[in-house]
Order: C-alpha cells, then sequence, then structure tokens
C-alpha cells in the first residue's frame, strides 16, 4: 500500500498541472490526476489517474473515496482569453461551477486544503508599474473574471468553513521541464513563445503579433514571463504550508521583469540562430497593454525564488521541447 500523502490534481494532464504533478511526487506526495482530457494529455500523465469532469459529483467522490486525499491542487479551467470574449458562459460554467462542484466534494469528503491556479489576468488593464496584490482587481475579459469569482468564493469558503486556500496568480507560464517530457501542448495553439516555435517549424503559416501601437517602447505589449518549473515548486511550498496549519491567501507569482513580444522574438532568435517569420495585425480584445507581477509577497510568504525563469532559459527549453519531445510535431 502507497504511504505517500495523496493530492487530488484537477486538470493534472495539462501544462501547467503536469509540471504540478512531477513536483509532487519529488517532494513525495503521490499525485492523483483527475482530468476528462478535453485539453490534456495521456502521456502527461504522472501516478494514478480517475478520469472525469468538474461537474461529474460521482467521479470526484470516488476519487476522494479511493484515495487519502489531504489536499487538492486546482488546475482545472478554460483558459483562453479570446474564446472568453466571445463565449463567456463556457467559462462561468467550467470555472466557477466546476469550482464550486469541486469544493462540495471537498466538503463531503472532509478535505479542506485548497492550492487554486489563479491568474494575473485577475487585475485587467494595468498600468505600467510591477502589480502587488493590493492593487485594484478589475479583469477585463469573462476569464479573469471567472478566476476571481474562484479566489472571492474561496475567502468565503475559509471565513464560513476553514477552508485553507491559496490563490496562485501567475502571470506568463512559459518554458518546458528539463527532461524534456513535458512542455505546451495545445491545439489551438495560441501562447506566444510556443506559437512562435510553430511557425520556426513551419507548422503555423500565419504567425502574427498582436498589435504594435501600445504604449510601450517598441510599440507591443509587456508581458511578465515565468517558468513552468519554478510555478510547480511554488504549488508544492504552498501545500506544505497549507498542510502545517496556514490559512493560504492570494499571492503573485511572476519575475517582476517584464519583456515585449519583440524581445521575445529577439530572444527567440538567439536562442535558435533563425528569425521568426511574423506579420503585424491589430490588437486582440481583452489584451492588457502592461502585466508585469510585484513577487515579493510570495518571496517573503512561499519563499518564492525563480531559479529557470531567465528569458534565455525558458526559451532555450521550450526549442528543446519542440524540436525533440513534442508528439504533434514529430508525427507531422
Amino acid at each position: 500500500m502507497n504511504d505517500r500523502p495523496a493530492v487530488l490534481v484537477t486538470g493534472g494532464a495539462g501544462y501547467i498541472g503536469a509540471h504540478g504533478c512531477k513536483a509532487l511526487q519529488a517532494a513525495g506526495f503521490l499525485p492523483v490526476v483527475y482530468d476528462n482530457f478535453s485539453t490534456g494529455h495521456r502521456s502527461f500523465v504522472t501516478g494514478p489517474l480517475v478520469e472525469g469532469h468538474l461537474h461529474d459529483r460521482d467521479a470526484l467522490a470516488s476519487a476522494f473515496r479511493q484515495y487519502p486525499i489531504v489536499a487538492v491542487m486546482h488546475f482545472a479551467a478554460a483558459s483562453l482569453v479570446g474564446e472568453s470574449m466571445v463565449d463567456p458562459h463556457k467559462y462561468f460554467a467550467n470555472n466557477v461551477g466546476g469550482t464550486l462542484a469541486l469544493l462540495d466534494a471537498m466538503r463531503a469528503a472532509g478535505c479542506n486544503r485548497l492550492v487554486f491556479s489563479s491568474t494575473g489576468a485577475v487585475y485587467g488593464n494595468a498600468d505600467s508599474k510591477a502589480l502587488p496584490e493590493t492593487y485594484p482587481c478589475q479583469p477585463i475579459n469573462p476569464y479573469g473574471r471567472s478566476k476571481l469569482m474562484i479566489e472571492q468564493m474561496l475567502d468565503d469558503h475559509r471565513r464560513a468553513y476553514g477552508v485553507g486556500a491559496f490563490c496562485l496568480r501567475y502571470f506568463n507560464a512559459s518554458g518546458a521541464d528539463a527532461s524534456g517530457s513535458i512542455g505546451e501542448l495545445r491545439d489551438p495553439e495560441t501562447h506566444l513563445i510556443p506559437r512562435a516555435m510553430m511557425a520556426l517549424q513551419g507548422h503555423v503559416p500565419d504567425f502574427a503579433v498582436f498589435g504594435d501601437d501600445y504604449d510601450t517602447p517598441d510599440g507591443t505589449a509587456i508581458r511578465d514571463y515565468i517558468h513552468v518549473t519554478d510555478l510547480a515548486a511554488a504549488h508544492v511550498q504552498a501545500l506544505t504550508l497549507l498542510l502545517a496549519g496556514h490559512a493560504g491567501g492570494s499571492f503573485n507569482l511572476g519575475t517582476g521583469h517584464g519583456f515585449s513580444v519583440k524581445e521575445i522574438l529577439a530572444t527567440i532568435a538567439a536562442v535558435t540562430g533563425r528569425e521568426v517569420p511574423h506579420r503585424i495585425e491589430p490588437r486582440r480584445m481583452g489584451d492588457p497593454t502592461y502585466l508585469v507581477a510585484d513577487p515579493s509577497a510570495a518571496r517573503e510568504v512561499l519563499d518564492f525564488k525563480p531559479s529557470h525563469s531567465d528569458l534565455e532559459t525558458i526559451v532555450s527549453s521550450a526549442w528543446a521541447w519542440h524540436q525533440h519531445a513534442h508528439p504533434r510535431r514529430s508525427a507531422a
């Protein structure tokens, strides 16, 4: 019998969730993957698997009965900003409704610790300063609003039911596992770095930079890029604190440094030795100009010290994944 403490990982077959499972396993936990494979991948699964949707109360209850779950890491969500603008109902039903169903299952099972995958999108169209957690949350798209609603729900559950919950607001998750076994694999792919690399490989004939008229030094939007391995480590540290009795809270996970789209493309060119073919398109709805974290609170509370998040490491690890370990590419 496995005597490792079990952690239910919703969305554990996805990009960030799978990295979280790997970090859990390395830290001595048993990750129990809960996924419906709407966007996740069976090849990413680490540990036991329970297949189901967040709204499937029977499947959730079965997972809690089958394993001695001490906490939940909640990654499962619809997460495309552009899609959320045209299909907001999907985002509130999946993200908010699904989380309510998960919280019901947790209460029924007597599990009261949760690490939640939130986002810097809760802040909206912020100014050019690095954002502390005290910055007003005014999301400008349904994706960000759904995540903020969940944070507010968790605040209420903390007060009413004693749920310990960390809401980790990460910014642009990027990079790939050093082993090359896990990377960004979506269909369609919408994120800048993997999409640029697909363009280099000839798999994306229409790679576009959306907007070169932002109020930034080079006219393109600025983001804070954080390596997914550093994100996973922060989730394990948050879990460890919850198990020690910490009540949780909302924390930014980023580097505190922003890079423009053009700077990212220049770094990709430097790492790969190839210029990314692209064209300029109008801005997309729901995209803020500038989104950079102030991670000082996470550094103090979570001992969050990113060690993989310099831009060259992010790009190099992602390029290695796309060249050698990406199933869709090798099949192309």
